[in-house]
Formats: C-alpha cells, sequence, structure tokens
C-alpha cells in the first residue's frame, strides 16, 4: 500500500454510505408521512410510536443529515490538505456537488 494513504482517505466511502442510509430511510418515512397541514404533525407522532422501529428510523434520517455534512466537510478538509485541488476537473465536479448537496439540503 502507499505510504501516505490513512483513515482520512475512507470519507468518500462514508458519504456514499450515508448517501444510501438516506434514501432508504426517507423513501421509508416517505411511506408513512402525509404533507397535509392537518395531519403531518400526526404522522410523525405515528411514525414514531405506532411504526415498527419508526423512532430509530426517523432519528437515523435526521443524525445522518448531519453525519453526511461532518463527512462532506472532512472530505473537502482532506482535498486540501493533500492539494487535490490541483486536479481542475475532478476538483470543480467536488464544487458543483457540494453546492448541489447544500441546494438540496436548504430546499
Amino acid at each position: 500500500t502507499p505510504s501516505n494513504i490513512s483513515a482520512l482517505w475512507n470519507f468518500g466511502s462514508l458519504l456514499g454510505l450515508c448517501l444510501i442510509t438516506q434514501i432508504l430511510t426517507g423513501l421509508f418515512l416517505a411511506m408513512h408521512y402525509t404533507s397535509d397541514i392537518s395531519t403531518a404533525f400526526s404522522s410523525v407522532t405515528h411514525i414514531c410510536r405506532d411504526v415498527n422501529y419508526g423512532w430509530l428510523i426517523r432519528n437515523m434520517h435526521a443524525n445522518g443529515a448531519s453525519f453526511f455534512f461532518i463527512c462532506i466537510y472532512m472530505h473537502i478538509a482532506r482535498g486540501l490538505y493533500y492539494g487535490s485541488y490541483l486536479y481542475k476537473e475532478t476538483w470543480n465536479i467536488g464544487v458543483v456537488l457540494l453546492l448541489l448537496v447544500m441546494m438540496t439540503a436548504f430546499v
């Protein structure tokens, strides 16, 4: 193995794992959620109280978003530390993906 490989190189894989987890938990929550203004809160309480392990899946989804952004920032920090910004195309794609993730988080 190369001498400069460390645990910092795992954040890209962790981002993929986080994204898959967010998609799966989000789909499960969407199956039980209603967005009507009069029933939205009661559907969330239904998920937490009546759905098997609904409280766990909701917490995984909520905390998974924070963990996803922590992994993104660590991935960027690793890229800055190792000079990955010198590879312009790869870095520009990463910046575009970061902007897309940030826009998605605030929609």
